[in-house]
């Protein structure tokens, strides 16, 4: 069964994919289902943007739509760049220099001020009108310095204690299963599962 997950990031897809690979739920990007619109993200709560984001192409599309809403929330920032995350310093910098210009915000601050954390929300929209939401976070500091080849957006900087390494220098399958989406993830399939009584 097709279900539309509401991103045109590769990095996303493959995240999703790998979650669902044992169910019959067999996730598309927008591109695959040949919808290109663009949903403008205007909400204050990264819950008003996933639902928001769902609904709209659910409308378009005819399918049940996931999407997410997620950012990285900074004590030190006063919990930005949050729901601007992929926002911040304009949708078009690339994530190398954003991760940069908070390096240097966070330049001779002690690691016990170095507290972020990654929130992620799920949106379901169904055709039917149902609309749900599951949220998760993963906890850690901002590191020194980038690090890392893998993920994407801001996991170079991130730095996660339990498995003393940084979000870009871990597997997916490590990711996944600790990650603010991954957990995310997990507990919309649980639900997505009983909804659809597969």
């Amino acid at each position: 069964m097709e279900i539309i997950f509401a991103t045109k990031n590769k990095g996303k897809m493959k995240e999703v994919r790998l979650l669902f690979e044992d169910t019959d739920i067999v996730p598309i990007s927008m591109e695959e289902a040949g919808i290109d619109i663009e949903v403008v993200e205007d909400g204050e709560t990264f819950e008003e943007n996933a639902i928001k984001k769902a609904v709209e192409i659910c409308k378009v599309s005819g399918k049940i739509v996931l999407s997410d809403d997620s950012g990285l929330e900074i004590d030190f920032l006063n919990k930005g760049p949050g729901v601007h995350s992929a926002r911040f310093l304009g949708v078009d910098t690339p994530y190398s220099q954003k991760n940069q210009i908070i390096l240097e915000k966070l330049e001779g601050v002690p690691k016990e001020k170095r507290g972020a954390r990654f929130v992620s929300v799920i949106a379901a929209a169904f055709p039917d009108g149902r609309v749900f939401t599951t949220k998760a976070a993963m906890e850690g500091i901002i590191n020194d310095k980038a690090i890392g080849e893998n993920g994407f957006g801001y996991d170079p900087i991130f730095y996660y204690e339990g498995f003393k390494m940084t979000n870009a220098q871990m597997s997916l399958e490590q990711k996944n299963t600790i990650s603010h989406r991954g957990k995310a993830l997990k507990l919309m399939k649980g639900r997505l599962l009983g909804e659809l009584k597969i």
